[in-house]
């Protein structure tokens, strides 16, 4: 295996799957409802959004894609880690997963003790 920092978002991914995939119906279960509040609340967010790297259509974009893609594969997500991996963590759709995952643990979503140090030590 690689060093940790050699691998990339899809790797990581894999790897947190592999480990902890008892915690992915919970995890894409509130990947799906944050998807759904992002666009629920276009306005506000598009009032608030000051993040000069990222615009905020593109954020509403990845939205949209993570929807598609849960709507798509709901079951190979669930027990496949390179679909899980590739699918939501490849490309800009990181961008948006990352973000979700860390915001699940966060906000102690997780049953899985284990999770949330294998969250942070990955993508923290």
């Amino acid at each position: 295996m690689q060093p940790l920092k050699l691998l990339n978002n899809v790797q990581k991914a894999r790897l947190l799957h592999s480990l902890l995939s008892n915690e992915m119906p919970q995890f894409l279960g509130y990947l799906a409802g944050f998807a759904e509040k992002v666009l629920s609340d276009e306005e506000r967010i598009a009032a608030e959004w000051k993040d000069p790297m990222l615009g905020v259509g593109m954020w509403f974009e990845l939205a949209r894609e993570t929807q598609k893609v849960i709507a798509k594969y709901p079951k190979d997500l669930r027990k496949s880690a390179p679909v899980f991996a590739d699918q939501l963590f490849g490309g800009f759709m990181a961008l948006f997963a990352v973000h979700a995952l860390l915001q699940y643990v966060e906000q102690d979503k997780h049953e899985d003790p284990k999770f949330k140090p294998a969250v942070e030590l990955l993508f923290a």
